[in-house]
């Protein structure tokens, strides 16, 4: 068991390859997708010695097991959960030798949602439109992972490069997402738009990676009907017939016919993206 690879031994609820995405092809209707938590990604990535956009492992809420083929140099960080090589407990957060044969398990996150996988050399799948990024809406890249199936790794990098972050410690009680009102804000009336931004909401467990979901006051419109579909940006908050607002994520469509009342700032969506269902959401409008 020499050769640059893994073999999945437990895939999880949703494992995913994902790197910083695929940019620049909205236009044909190709979404950026990519880690839903960049942060976390780059951060692993440092950790053992990668550049910070290659793929690593997403996985979701229940993590998942992997047999090395070769030794590799691992980092586990994201939400935090435990880790083990071979049954024994390994580091979260830090880079971690795995040895050729061994298996690496990824366990349920503690806090969070989403733990991320950084194997030396990457996770070499072919990229499609410059991105290894398995995009759920789209269907392009690689199929989320499944028992049995072996990937490649890529060649390790000579020179490690300094980590100057610590791994982030999982997200807070209450996510506060910056919003700045529009371009449809006109749609809503006076006390929707108070309600959004000083009302507390919930995370729902509908939420995925194209969107997250919330549960709390409808808003109510002022105009009727729908708009001529539009480009969608990555945090638009869309606002459906039923009133609840959604939070687009990294795998959102490009276009969509329903209102967008605000736009989250791109810095909050890494903590949007660990959030469990039943968090408390508040949107705060900044200018």
């Amino acid at each position: 068991m020499s050769d640059r690879a893994f073999a999945v031994v437990r895939a999880g609820a949703l494992t995913t390859v994902q790197d910083l995405g695929r940019t620049g092809h909205a236009h044909l209707g190709v979404p950026r997708s990519g880690a839903l938590d960049p942060a976390a990604a780059r951060l692993v990535n440092r950790l053992v010695g990668n550049a910070e956009d290659a793929a690593v492992l997403e996985t979701t809420v229940d993590g998942c097991a992997l047999r090395l083929r070769c030794a590799v140099t691992v980092a586990v960080g994201g939400a935090p959960c435990p880790v083990r090589v071979d049954g024994r407990p390994a580091a979260w957060g830090t880079a971690v030798r795995v040895g050729a044969g061994s298996v690496l398990e990824v366990g349920s996150a503690v806090r969070g949602l989403r733990s991320y996988v950084a194997l030396g050399g990457g996770v070499a799948v072919a990229p499609v439109l410059g991105s290894r990024s398995t995009d759920l809406l789209s269907g392009l890249g690689p199929a989320p992972l499944a028992e049995g199936a072996v990937l490649p790794l890529g060649a390790v990098a000579a020179v490690r490069g300094p980590v100057d972050a610590p791994p982030w410690p999982g997200p807070t009680d209450e996510l506060v997402l910056r919003v700045r009102l529009g371009p449809r804000e006109d749609w809503f009336t006076a006390p929707a738009l108070r309600a959004f931004t000083t009302r507390a909401y919930r995370v729902s467990p509908a939420s995925n990676r194209i969107g997250l979901r919330v549960e709390g006051p409808a808003l109510e419109r002022t105009v009727p009907g729908e708009l001529p579909s539009e480009g969608m940006v990555l945090g638009a908050v869309q606002v459906p017939p039923d009133g609840r607002p959604v939070v687009f994520l990294a795998d959102h469509p490009t276009t969509g016919g329903y209102p967008v009342v605000a736009v989250v700032r791109e810095a909050d969506l890494g903590a949007a993206a660990q959030a469990v269902p039943g968090t408390r959401v508040r949107f705060v409008a900044v200018r």
